[in-house]
């Protein structure tokens, strides 16, 4: 029975050296980040509050608003404007320099796009 464990111990150790590595923050993120609602539409300074799983926090993350529905493009919401963030519930303030109107919301979490979310920041 010792020698089972101990060979079956070696064998695990061996394949686990051969897996390639991750390095950088992506190593930490291997979900991709899901929104699953946004508060209602919001003026400029208005409150924006997002829920979803897998949402990381601050110091990994970042919220893109106005992007069109592949996520390319739009404005980087600030850290300064973050109010609070946890791996399921971000809250934020609209800066006075976000975009207005129709396009949609993401979330990046240690360089992996969340589902995107349509949202309109009223004028």
């Amino acid at each position: 029975m010792l020698r089972f464990l101990v060979a079956s111990s070696l064998m695990v150790g061996m394949f686990a050296s051969c897996a390639p590595r991750q390095t950088g923050m992506d190593q930490f993120v291997t979900v991709t980040p899901l929104l699953i609602k946004a508060s209602e539409s919001v003026q400029r300074g208005g409150t924006l509050t997002i829920q979803g799983r897998y949402l990381g926090g601050p110091a990994t993350g970042r919220v893109r608003l106005g992007a069109d529905d592949s996520g390319k493009g739009g404005y980087l919401i600030p850290p300064a404007a973050i109010q609070s963030w946890t791996d399921s519930t971000i809250v934020l303030t609209v800066p006075a320099d976000a975009p207005v109107g129709g396009s949609w919301l993401f979330v990046e979490v240690g360089g992996k796009q969340s589902t995107g979310l349509p949202y309109s920041v009223r004028q």
